[in-house]
């Protein structure tokens, strides 16, 4: 057995059957995500649009394909064509163009909202406050699906700093939730890497993104 076999049995074994892990394969080779599927891996999460161009030749629709990068409009068309789900959605005028790409393919996507926790200017996602008027808008395409909230917050060498984020990505998930928007369904919190998955369930993640954890430090 390898060690991203024994790796991804350690964590399977360990994290709740209700929970996703999405193997975030960023860099990873053709042969190190074969060997994490063969070993139960289901999901697999994307950056970068090329990358996955290059896999999915050799590894198929054997399971489930989750975009995890910044969406751009003009690979809108092959986003949808490629993904099962894509997990970055922030953007209205990205948002269209998905809808329009899904109807011209009879297609409809899934899609979670990227929830800016950490009010960080430097990276993507909404701020919380804007969320709920932005799912209120994009709830009226027919070929979009959203289906919950992902994200990320800052980046602590201690883990245990990132809670009170997932805490208030958690809080804004079952708000939504309950505001009962038609075309929503909050089924997926993403939340959580390798260093902070055990918290982020702790506080209701049921969608892991991880990599390092699987398929070690990369080069």
């Amino acid at each position: 057995m390898g060690i991203v076999s024994e790796n991804v049995r350690i964590l399977l074994k360990a994290i709740p059957r209700n929970v996703i892990v999405v193997a975030a394969v960023k860099g990873r080779t053709i042969e190190e995500v074969q060997e994490a599927i063969e070993s139960g891996i289901k999901y697999i999460g994307e950056n970068y649009l090329q990358d996955a161009e290059k896999k999915l030749p050799f590894i198929g629709n054997v399971v489930k394909w989750h975009f995890i990068g910044h969406l751009q409009k003009r690979k809108s068309k092959k986003i949808v064509k490629l993904f099962d789900m894509v997990e970055t959605l922030d953007s209205f005028e990205v948002a269209r163009e998905i809808d329009l790409e899904a109807s011209k393919m009879n297609k409809i996507i899934p899609v979670l909202i990227e929830v800016n926790s950490g009010n960080e200017p430097q990276k993507s996602g909404l701020l919380p406050e804007d969320v709920e008027p932005f799912i209120e808008k994009v709830s009226h395409f027919k070929n979009i699906k959203i289906q919950g909230l992902m994200t990320m917050g800052p980046f602590f060498e201690d883990p245990e700093k990132l809670r009170p984020y997932f805490v208030e990505t958690r809080k804004l998930f079952d708000y939504i939730k309950n505001k009962n928007i038609q075309n929503i369904e909050m089924k997926f919190l993403s939340m959580g890497m390798s260093s902070s998955y055990k918290i982020a369930i702790e506080e209701g993640a049921n969608i892991l993104r991880i990599g390092t954890l699987i398929f070690g430090p990369r080069a």
